[in-house]
Formats: structure tokens, C-alpha cells, sequence
């Protein structure tokens, strides 16, 4: 099949790419005007790039909280219609690295018009990447070039978002092993960072999800069929649903973890417990004998030592006989 992208390199080290109809070159003669692609790194450059295309849409963009450049303390998502041909998306993205096992969070902008779509990532969760891979497979022939690469973008996006979600189950089916491994140490902490980097997974997906139904209400303005954006709107609740799951089977694996702390302490002190009555026996008996009375039987007698050595010891055998049968010992 041929490679239905072409790529260029700016000078300035963005990415563009000219996308033509599925299966066919953009150069071809079915397609005398395809969807011009470019990508860059940063909210500058972003505003810059719109601002060449049209001076008007960097005063509008202004409004979708891209005035700042430097990635907001807390996850923020918009989608504004700039006009009747202009939508901007701004989403958080997450990606999840397995060494540290952290969730980490970052922004992708997205301007698509007409006949051009403009983004910018920041971050390494490779949005970018799996749009491309989306467009040079097989895929929807309806639609505009520029539609489809704004489609391509978004599932690019929840793509992403589900590779997360997928390794944060396995780190939570890992997590869960350590749980029930009495031979490793206290996994109150991880149970922590694990509960924190999904809720940090949440927060950067809820406002996707609370967005993305933005761009189904005007049937005049299309990015992509009505049915695709709520499939897609559906697979980040799907997600978040999940990672809710997730977050649950933590929790009570937690409950879980303390109560088997509960049952060995109550073994523990069951068992101190015992062997301070099997302590205590051999000394009640030591400090009989040990009174200083003039009238004390046995006080006299030639047996009376081992006497007492053999009653100490009866005592002591049948104490530890009875509380390993009742389970103390």
C-alpha cells in the first residue's frame, strides 16, 4: 500500500506532513489540495505558526489558555470554535514510565482549519507519533485530509491514555502479589504512590472527557463523523472507569493489608501472652517456697527440692500443651 503521508523538515525542527486521500500519494492528481500537517514543540512556536496562517487566530487563542508557555500546575482541557472553519483543542496528556512507576502529565494543542491542522506536544507521551501511525494505516476515507488528521490526533491522544491505563492494571496486579507476600516489607507506601498516580491519571483525563463532547454539538461544524467522536468520548470513560476500578481494588487491598497487620498483632500478643503465663507459673511457685514462715510444710523435707522442680516443670509442660491446642502458641 503506498504511504499516505509525505514528510518534510522545516528549518526550525517542526514536523510537516502533506496528507492525501487513503492509498494514494498527496501529490497525486485526485488530490490537487491536501491537508497541510505541521507540528512543532511549543506553545511559542504554536502561537507563531497560527499567527502566519492567520493574524486573527493568535487573539483568539488567547482564550483557550494558551497565553502561557510553560505546562499549568493542574490539567486543563478547552475546545472553542475560533469561528465557523477554526476549532482549537487544548487537552493534558499522560504517559507512564515503568521504572519509577510514575504518571506524568503534559499538553497538547491542537488548531485545525479547512485545509490545515497546527499542533504542538508537550511532554513524551508521543501523541504524535501514534497519530502518524493511525494515518498511514488503514483507515476512513470520508472526510477531509485536515479532518482526518484531527481525528488521528484524538485517538492518538485516547490511544495513549489507554496504554496508561493499561500499565497502571499491571503495576496494580503487581502491587497486589507484593500485598499478599508476607516475606517482603510494610507495601503501605506503594499502595500510596500507586493510589496518586492513578488519581494524577484521573485529573488529567476528566477534563478531556468533559470536553470532547464540545466538538459533536454543531452538526455545521465537523471535525469528524458524530459517531467516531462519541465512540471516542465513551473509550475515555471507559478508561476512567477503569482506572476508578483500579483505584477501588487498591483500597481494599489496603483494608486487606491492615487487617492482616490486626490478626498478627492479636497472634502476637496471644502468643506473649502464653508464655507469660507459662513464665509466671514456675515463679508463683518459687515464691511459696520461698516465704520465710517458721510453720510451712514440705519447709523440712528431704524431697521437698526436687519436689518443687518437678512441680514447676509438670505446670509449666501442661500450660504449653494447653494454649497450643486453643491456637495461642
Amino acid at each position: 500500500m503506498t504511504d499516505r503521508t509525505s514528510r518534510t523538515e522545516t528549518p526550525a525542527g517542526a514536523g510537516e506532513w502533506f496528507v492525501g486521500p487513503r492509498g494514494a500519494p498527496a501529490s497525486s492528481a485526485d488530490d490537487d489540495h491536501p491537508a497541510r500537517w505541521l507540528h512543532v514543540t511549543d506553545k511559542a512556536s504554536f502561537l507563531t505558526a497560527a499567527e502566519e496562517i492567520d493574524p486573527a487566530l493568535r487573539e483568539r487563542l488567547a482564550h483557550v489558555h494558551l497565553e502561557t508557555k510553560a505546562v499549568p500546575k493542574r490539567p486543563v482541557a478547552a475546545v472553542r470554535w475560533l469561528d465557523d472553519d477554526w476549532v482549537a483543542v487544548l487537552t493534558p496528556t499522560v504517559w507512564y514510565t515503568e521504572h519509577d512507576r510514575q504518571v506524568h502529565t503534559g499538553e497538547l494543542g491542537v488548531l485545525a482549519g479547512p485545509d490545515a491542522v497546527l499542533t504542538f506536544e508537550a511532554g513524551d507521551a508521543g501523541v504524535r507519533e501514534h497519530a502518524l501511525d493511525r494515518l498511514r494505516g488503514p483507515g476512513p476515507t470520508h472526510g477531509s485530509g485536515a479532518q482526518r488528521v484531527a481525528l488521528a490526533v484524538v485517538l492518538g491522544l485516547v490511544g495513549v491514555a489507554s496504554e496508561v491505563e493499561v500499565a497502571l492494571g499491571d503495576a496494580v496486579a503487581d502491587t497486589e502479589r507484593v500485598v499478599f507476600d508476607r516475606a517482603t516489607a510494610d507495601p503501605v507506601q506503594r499502595l500510596y504512590d500507586l493510589k496518586r498516580e492513578i488519581t494524577e491519571a484521573r485529573r488529567a483525563l476528566l477534563p478531556v472527557s468533559a470536553e470532547l463532547p464540545e466538538l459533536t454539538t454543531d452538526e455545521r461544524r465537523v471535525v469528524a463523523d458524530r459517531r467516531t467522536l462519541e465512540r471516542v468520548a465513551s473509550t475515555v470513560e471507559r478508561i476512567d472507569r477503569h482506572l476508578d476500578a483500579h483505584d477501588d481494588l487498591l483500597s481494599d487491598m489496603l483494608q486487606v493489608h491492615l487487617s492482616q497487620v490486626s490478626v498478627r498483632q492479636n497472634e502476637d500478643m496471644r502468643k506473649i501472652s502464653a508464655w507469660a503465663a507459662i513464665l509466671v507459673y514456675p515463679t508463683v511457685i518459687a515464691g511459696i517456697y520461698g516465704m520465710n514462715f517458721h510453720h510451712m510444710p514440705e519447709l523440712h523435707w528431704l524431697l521437698g527440692y526436687p519436689f518443687a522442680l518437678l512441680l514447676m516443670a509438670v505446670g509449666c509442660v501442661v500450660l504449653y500443651r494447653v494454649f497450643r491446642r486453643v491456637g495461642w502458641l
